[in-house]
């Protein structure tokens, strides 16, 4: 198990970047490298709520899942990802601080099947690729001159 954790803060509100956040379907928006999302659960987005994602290059064998497991906004998240090549448990907190909003994520990552031999490159890649994600969120939003968030 590889342990990510890192953050960023973002000129915007908490509740603003949470939302947006909580909303999986929006990771296209800010991560270049999720091809779509779509939510696949009935009701409103919070403890329960599901998505499907799939990362761009890697058709439907790539799909993965996403099950909020707890939603305690504006403050907290804690998200489920299942693949056929990953696992990860791990939770994004959003703090109000002066300037914006900090937002911490701390995920524990594992490759399974085949792909578990890549493991090592997960610890070596994985801090760089999750950092880039939550950088692609912060200017997607700070380039927003209204502040909406779509």
């Amino acid at each position: 198990m590889t342990r990510i954790a890192g953050e960023v803060v973002i000129a915007a509100p908490v509740e603003a970047v949470f939302d947006l956040v909580a909303d999986e379907r929006n990771e296209p928006r800010y991560n270049p490298r999720i091809a779509r999302a779509e939510k696949v659960s009935a009701g409103p987005v919070e403890a329960g709520a599901r998505f499907v994602a799939q990362p761009k290059g890697m058709g439907a064998r790539g799909e993965m899942t996403l099950e909020i497991v707890e939603y305690d906004r504006p403050h907290r998240l804690h998200n489920v990802v299942r693949s056929s090549y990953l696992r990860v448990d791990g939770t994004l907190d959003f703090d109000e601080v002066e300037g914006g909003t900090r937002l911490r994520w701390d995920w524990d990552m594992s490759l399974v099947g085949p792909m578990r031999v890549l493991s090592p490159v997960l610890a070596l890649v994985g801090p760089r690729w999750e950092r880039r994600n939550w950088v692609g969120l912060k200017t997607y939003v700070e380039s927003r001159p209204d502040g909406r968030r779509d």
